[in-house]
């Protein structure tokens, strides 16, 4: 049976449980996930280990009521949009009535400059900003505000400030927060514009205006010229526009118009703002939200943090845990006594391993056969020409005290190119050895993803 896809509110539900239990993990109750563990099996698969996520996910929401406080952030943020939307509304009807003023004559070119000026620079700077991956042009101020207003109090620590700073990271930043702004900023102008264009016509319906224009550094022909340019794509809505002898008629300081050419000039005005104005935005808006919909699709945890790793090896495969029971001569290395069912389940089937830099005291699985330690060129070699022969999974394994180094790194990059499957990457404990920091651990997870090693092919062995 198909798993089915999590949605993208679920994955940020698990962030926002990810950030709240690294910090205030002791002050929840998990009474309702204690019996989420061991279920997993070696054909580990990234959307069965996301649906456990989320199933763990769900019980500790309920368990600690924390469902009001998760949706919170989304809450203030659908606020905070219709806030904008009003204001955009006030804004537009505000321009256009300042644009047409108390008289009875009404400059085209202002109101249009009014409308549709800074809607075009808006325009072309998202442009440039989505072309070019400049954050600051694609998602504006708004986009730096709201993601850093919850990192404003940052000695706030608190479960509330938690789920809110990881809505954020997950709902602001990026790909997905890229186009959740880029549609605001593309919902407000949009805004902006139809309020305009309704204040435009109850104006033009309970009064008469003379439509003007007038130029001082440009030519006589440039203004016309520029009229009729923009009329074309107008007669295409059905909006006929003023011709020649109208524009010319219209200049300021000339005769009263008639009815026929005020008519023609009000259809040109109301047809340039849907043309130029309101139908960019809206097709700007649509691809918007697709996009947004894609990033959403798209978005992944990292299931190279620590966070997850643990988490996976409790809900999919338990840690390895065992104590030195003899040395094997042949692998240079010492194995560790593991209960069978634990191994088969953390380890897949007929793994095979090849060391790295490791010493006497490092232990590993008892099932696991180990085909060499890589420590000089000689080494390297036998480890390339093993690695070649081998037709099942491959165990890399490295000492998890040590700090990952770019020799290590280049090593395994090396042996991974030579293998037929994907490789997995063992941290191996030795008894004598200082407890793994987290800062330790995460470095050895940066590396694995650096190398190409997938986050669910990472296990971390446990000393007993």
């Amino acid at each position: 049976m198909p798993v089915k896809k999590i949605s993208f509110t679920d994955l940020v539900r698990i962030e926002q449980l990810r950030n709240i239990e690294t910090h205030h993990g002791k002050e929840l109750t998990y009474a309702g996930v204690n019996d989420m563990g061991g279920h997993g099996h070696a054909d580990f698969e990234y959307e069965t280990f996301i649906q456990r996520l989320k199933i763990r996910a769900q019980r500790l929401i309920k368990d600690n009521a924390l469902s009001q406080l998760l949706s919170r952030p989304q809450k203030v943020f659908l606020r905070a949009t219709q806030l904008t939307i009003v204001i955009a509304t006030i804004l537009g009807m505000l321009a256009a009535g300042h644009a047409v003023g108390e008289s009875a004559t009404l400059n085209i070119y202002w109101l249009l400059v009014v409308l549709l000026g800074f809607n075009l620079l808006s325009i072309l700077l998202w442009l440039a900003g989505i072309t070019l991956n400049l954050h600051g042009l694609s998602t504006g101020v708004a986009a730096y505000l709201a993601s850093w207003l919850p990192y404003r109090q940052k000695e706030n620590n608190t479960i509330s400030s938690h789920a809110t700073s990881a809505w954020c990271e997950s709902c602001l930043i990026g790909s997905t927060g890229k186009w959740r702004i880029s549609v605001l900023t593309h919902q407000f102008w949009l805004t902006y514009l139809t309020a305009g264009l309704v204040m435009l016509v109850l104006l033009m319906i309970a009064r008469q205006y003379n439509f003007i224009w007038g130029t001082t550094l440009l030519s006589e022909s440039s203004i016309p010229e520029f009229t009729q340019f923009l009329a074309r794509p107008i007669e295409y809505l059905g909006l006929m526009a003023p011709d020649s002898n109208q524009i010319a008629a219209s200049r300021i300081g000339l005769v009263e118009q008639d009815t026929e050419t005020r008519s023609a000039w009000a259809r040109f005005v109301l047809g340039a703002i849907l043309l130029y104005g309101i139908l960019p935005r809206a097709i700007l808006l649509g691809i918007s939200i697709l996009m947004r919909k894609l990033a959403e699709r798209n978005f992944k945890l990292d299931l190279y943090l620590p966070y997850y790793i643990e988490l996976r090896q409790r809900l999919m495969t338990p840690e390895t845990t065992g104590r030195v029971i003899d040395a094997d001569p042949h692998a240079g290395v010492k194995q560790t006594q593991v209960a069978p069912e634990m191994v088969a389940n953390a380890i897949p089937a007929n793994a095979q391993a090849i060391g790295i830099e490791l010493d006497d005291q490092t232990v590993w699985p008892d099932s696991i056969i180990c085909h060499g330690n890589v420590i000089d060129q000689q080494s390297h070699a036998d480890a390339i020409k093993t690695v070649k022969n081998i037709n099942g999974p491959l165990l890399i394994g490295v000492a998890a005290h040590r700090l990952p180094d770019r020799g290590v790194q280049r090593t395994i990059r090396e042996i991974i190119e030579h293998t037929v499957k994907e490789p997995w990457l063992v941290l191996l404990y030795k008894p004598s050895a200082a407890p793994v920091t987290d800062t330790r651990k995460i470095a050895w997870f940066r590396l694995a993803e650096v190398c190409g090693i997938p986050a669910e092919h990472v296990i971390t062995q446990q000393p007993s």
